[in-house]
C-alpha cells in the first residue's frame, strides 16, 4: 500500500516533478488495473445490458454470431462498441426493408473495406482496431440513418481495492443521473456498462483524469432553434471547462443531443484526450460543434472519433455572446493544438474553423495529422464550408500563423480551404499530402486579404497531383500572396497503371506500382473488394461486378471498385494514389434508335419549363414555353427565366467499349439518363445555413458500361433557388476525369423530338 500511495502521489501531480508525472501516469494505471483485474477472453460490447432508453431498433448486430445491443446515440445515429483481442466477424441487419439496395458506404475508405451482403444482412471482418462509420453511399447529412462501429482492444475493470484508493472515484455500470464535477487532483474512472446522464464539469480545476469506457450522455435545456450553446457554465456541454489545467481524458464516448457544443474548453491548458468518441445530432443541424478552444490550448487530440452537426473542431480567443459589443472583446491567444490518427466526419460546416468575423485574438502552432476526413460539410456560412476555414471579416484582427494540415485522407468533402482576412497577420498555412479519394472538389478554394506563405505541398487528386491553381481550383484576391504549390517528394510517388483496361469478372488484372527510389519501400495494395496484396506488381482477380459500394447495377452492367496503392519508404514515409477500377459485367449496345449522321448537328435540344419546384417535377406533366439546342450542358438560354427546370437530350458518342463513369454537380438537383438508365442523380436539394437563400452544391457519380458508338443522353436540372447551371464530367478507358466535352454530343435535326419519343425514353415536347 506504501508503493501505492506514492505512486499515487505522482500520478495526481503532487510533487515536483511534472516529466516524471507524464512518463509515470499509464504505468500506473495499467499496473494497478493488472493486478486487480480477470484476464480477458473472447469480444465484449459496452454498454451490457444497454439501458432501454438507450437501445436502438434501426439495426440488429451480432458479433461472432452472437446478438448484441445497438445504442442509440442521436439523431438518426446508433453505435456498437466492441473490445476483442482477435478477428472477428460482424454482421448488421437493418430494419428497413431494402434498407441496402442502394448499396453500402464503410469509411474510413483507406481501410479499403467491403462488405459481403445478403438482402438486408451486410458481414464485414474486421481485424485490427477501427473506427468506423456505416451508411449509404452519399447519404450523410443531418438525416442520414448511420451506424457507427467502434473496435478497440480490451480494457480490464478495477476491482474495489483500487477504487478504495485516495482521490480515485469509480463510476460503476448502469444508469447515474447527474453530472461529474471532480476536483483537482482526483482521478475518475467510468467503468465500461456505466451511463452517465449529465456533464462532465471541469471548472478551475486542475490535475484531473477521467479515464474508462463510460458514456455520457448530454441532453440539455438549450433552445433547438437558437444559438445559445456558447455558453461557459456548468451542465451546458458534454465535456466543460473553464480555468482548467492538467487534464486527461481517455477512453471516453460522449453522446449530445442538444444544440449545443460538445466539449468547449475557455481559458484552459494541457489537456490531453486519447480514444474519445464523440457522436452528436440535433434537430436544428447547427452550433454542435465537436471541439472548441476560448483562448488556452497545449492540447493533443488522438485517436479520436467525431460525427458533429457544426465544425468539428473551432478555434477563437472568447465567446460572450452574439452582439457586436461582445464579438468585439479582445480574446486570448489559442496555441500549440494537435490533433492526430482521428476519424472525423460533420453533416455541416468545417473541419477546422478559426476566426470569426470581428473577432480579435492571436493563434499559433495549430497541427491536424493523420487523420481521415470522412464527410465534410457540404453549403457555406459566409464562406464555403471546407477542410479549413478561417474567417476574418469584418475587421477581425489578430496574428495566426503557423497551421500544418498533412497526411489527410478526404472522402465525402467540398472544399480544400477558405482563408480570409482583413488585417494583417495570416501566415504560415501548410497543406502537405492531402489524398482526395474519387471526389473532385465541389467548389472554388479562396485566398482573400493579406496571407502569406501559403503552401500545398503533394495535393492529389486520386492519381493525379496539383500544379497548379487551377486544378484546385484556387481564387486568389484582395492582395493575397500566391501560394507555393509542389508536387511533393519526386523520390517516394505512388502511382499505378492496370491493364486490361476493359475489366471482367473473374478475369486477371495487372497492377503495376511506378518505381521509387527507395529499393526496399513497401507497396500495399487495397482492391476495393475487401482483400489486399503486397508487391510492386500484383495480379488480382474480382469475383463480381458489383463495385466497392455493392451498388454495381445489372442494368448500368459495371461495379465501381476503389482501388488504393500506399508506398512506404524504410523511414516510413508514405504516399497514396487512388483509381477506380470498373467490373463490367455486360455491355450496353448504342441505344439511339434513328440516329442519321447526315442529319445529325454539335449541341444537345433543351426544353424551358418555368415554375417552382423543391425537387425535380415529372416533366410528362409539365408544359415547356420554348426549345432550343446547346453546345453542352448547362448552356441553355433561359431567355430571362430565373425559376426554371431544363431538360436536355441527345446523342452521346462513346469512343470505344468499356465502362463510363459521369460525375454530375447541381445545386437544385439534376438527374442524369443514359440509354434510360439513371446513372446520377443529385439532391435532393439542401439549403446553406447563415441566411443564405441557395442551395448547396451536391454531387453524385455514376458508372455505365457502353459499347462504341451513339448513345441516347438526358439531363434534368432544376434552377429554381440557386444561380448556375449543372455540371457534369466523365472519365472512361483510356482518358482521366475531365469535363464532358462538346464534341461528344449531338442532337438530330428535323424530327429529333418525334424520335425520341418514340424510343420512350426523351419527355421533351413538341
Amino acid at each position: 500500500m506504501r508503493f501505492f500511495r506514492y505512486s499515487l502521489a505522482i500520478y495526481f501531480g503532487k510533487n515536483d516533478f511534472p516529466s516524471m508525472r507524464s512518463l509515470y501516469r499509464k504505468f500506473l494505471l495499467f499496473f494497478a488495473l493488472a493486478l486487480t483485474s480477470a484476464p480477458f477472453a473472447g469480444a465484449r460490447v459496452w454498454p451490457v445490458p444497454v439501458p432501454p432508453e438507450l437501445r436502438s431498433t434501426r439495426f440488429t448486430v451480432a458479433v461472432d454470431g452472437k446478438p448484441v445491443d445497438v445504442v442509440h446515440a442521436a439523431a438518426s445515429y446508433d453505435y456498437v462498441s466492441i473490445e476483442t483481442n482477435s478477428a472477428i466477424k460482424v454482421t448488421i441487419t437493418a430494419a428497413q426493408q431494402g434498407f441496402w439496395d442502394r448499396g453500402v458506404d464503410v469509411q474510413p475508405w483507406r481501410l479499403g473495406l467491403r462488405p459481403t451482403r445478403k438482402g438486408q444482412t451486410i458481414e464485414l471482418e474486421i481485424k485490427d482496431p477501427v473506427k468506423l462509420a456505416i451508411s449509404r453511399p452519399q447519404d450523410f447529412l443531418n438525416h442520414a440513418t448511420m451506424l457507427f462501429l467502434f473496435v478497440t482492444k480490451p480494457t480490464v475493470e478495477p476491482k474495489k481495492a483500487v477504487t478504495s484508493l485516495p482521490s480515485y472515484h469509480y463510476v460503476g455500470p448502469g444508469i447515474h443521473k447527474g453530472s461529474i464535477n471532480p476536483k483537482s487532483g482526483e482521478t475518475w474512472l467510468l467503468a465500461p456498462g456505466a451511463v452517465v446522464l449529465g456533464s462532465l464539469n471541469l471548472f478551475h480545476v486542475h490535475d484531473v483524469n477521467v479515464l474508462g469506457r463510460g458514456v455520457i450522455v448530454y441532453s440539455g435545456p438549450q433552445n433547438p432553434a437558437d444559438d445559445d450553446g456558447w455558453m461557459q457554465k456548468p451542465d451546458w456541454h458534454c465535456i466543460g471547462a473553464l480555468d482548467a489545467h492538467k487534464i486527461h481524458i481517455e477512453g471516453v464516448t460522449c453522446l449530445v443531443r442538444s444544440r449545443t457544443w460538445s466539449i468547449q474548453m475557455k481559458d484552459s491548458t494541457d489537456f490531453s484526450y486519447e480514444d474519445l468518441r464523440v457522436i452528436g445530432g440535433n434537430p436544428g443541424n447547427a452550433n454542435q460543434d465537436g471541439m472548441d478552444w476560448l483562448g488556452g490550448g497545449n492540447t493533443t487530440v488522438k485517436d479520436s472519433f467525431f460525427r458533429t452537426s457544426d465544425d468539428v473542431f473551432a478555434i477563437q480567443g472568447n465567446w460572450d455572446g452574439y452582439g457586436h459589443d461582445k464579438m468585439i472583446l479582445p480574446g486570448h491567444d489559442v496555441a500549440n493544438i494537435l490533433i492526430e490518427n482521428s476519424e472525423l466526419s460533420t453533416s455541416i460546416s468545417n473541419i477546422m474553423r478559426a476566426g470569426w468575423p470581428e473577432k480579435i485574438f492571436n493563434s499559433h502552432n495549430v497541427t491536424l495529422r493523420n487523420s481521415d476526413v470522412m464527410h465534410g460539410g457540404i453549403g457555406s456560412c459566409g464562406p464555403s464550408f471546407a477542410l479549413f476555414t478561417f474567417w476574418g471579416a469584418d475587421g477581425a484582427k489578430g496574428t495566426h500563423t503557423g497551421y500544418t494540415f498533412e497526411n489527410l485522407w478526404l472522402d465525402d468533402w467540398y472544399t480544400l480551404f477558405q482563408i480570409e482576412q482583413e488585417q494583417p497577420g495570416l501566415s504560415g498555412f501548410t497543406f502537405r499530402n492531402i489524398w482526395a479519394l474519387q471526389q473532385p472538389p465541389l467548389l472554388s478554394s479562396n485566398l482573400r486579404g493579406p496571407i502569406k506563405n501559403v503552401r500545398i505541398e503533394n495535393l492529389k487528386f486520386g492519381q493525379g497531383v496539383v500544379t497548379s491553381d487551377t486544378q484546385i481550383p484556387l481564387r486568389v484576391s484582395d492582395g493575397a500572396q500566391q501560394p507555393v504549390i509542389t508536387p511533393g517528394d519526386k523520390d517516394l510517388h505512388a502511382s499505378f497503371q492496370f491493364e486490361p483496361a476493359f475489366v471482367q469478372p473473374n478475369t486477371p488484372v495487372i497492377f503495376s506500382a511506378d518505381t521509387v527510389l527507395d529499393k526496399h519501400a513497401r507497396y500495399t495494395w487495397y482492391f476495393g473488394d475487401g482483400t489486399t496484396a503486397h508487391g510492386q506488381q500484383v495480379k488480382h482477380r474480382y469475383e463480381d461486378a458489383l463495385g466497392t459500394e455493392l451498388d454495381g447495377t445489372a442494368a448500368n452492367g459495371t461495379g465501381r471498385f476503389r482501388v488504393l496503392l500506399e508506398v512506404e519508404d524504410k523511414k516510413g514515409n508514405q504516399d497514396w494514389s487512388e483509381q477506380t477500377v470498373d467490373v463490367v459485367s455486360h455491355l450496353r449496345d448504342p441505344g439511339a434508335p434513328g440516329y442519321n449522321s447526315k442529319t445529325a448537328a454539335p449541341g444537345l435540344d433543351y426544353q424551358i419549363f418555368p415554375g417552382t419546384w423543391p425537387e425535380l417535377p415529372t416533366f410528362s406533366t409539365q408544359t415547356a414555353v420554348f426549345r432550343g439546342v446547346a453546345l453542352t450542358v448547362g448552356k441553355a438560354d433561359s431567355r430571362g427565366f430565373t425559376r426554371y427546370a431544363v431538360e436536355y437530350g441527345g446523342y452521346l458518342h462513346t469512343p470505344t467499349d468499356g465502362a463510363y463513369t459521369f460525375h454530375l454537380l447541381a445545386r437544385d438537383g439534376a438527374r442524369l439518363r443514359i440509354d434510360g438508365q439513371v446513372v446520377a442523380e443529385t439532391g435532393p436539394p439542401f439549403s446553406e445555413v447563415c441566411g443564405s437563400s441557395v442551395n448547396a452544391m451536391r454531387y453524385d457519380s455514376g458508372s455505365i458500361a457502353l459499347r462504341e458508338g451513339y448513345h441516347v443522353v438526358q439531363l434534368d436540372s432544376l434552377e429554381s433557388m440557386s444561380p448556375g447551371a449543372p455540371r457534369l464530367m466523365w472519365s472512361g478507358p483510356g482518358f482521366a476525369l475531365q469535363e464532358l466535352p462538346a464534341n461528344a454530343l449531338s442532337h438530330a435535326t428535323g424530327n429529333s423530338i418525334q424520335t425520341r419519343l418514340s424510343s420512350g425514353i426523351s419527355t421533351l415536347q413538341p
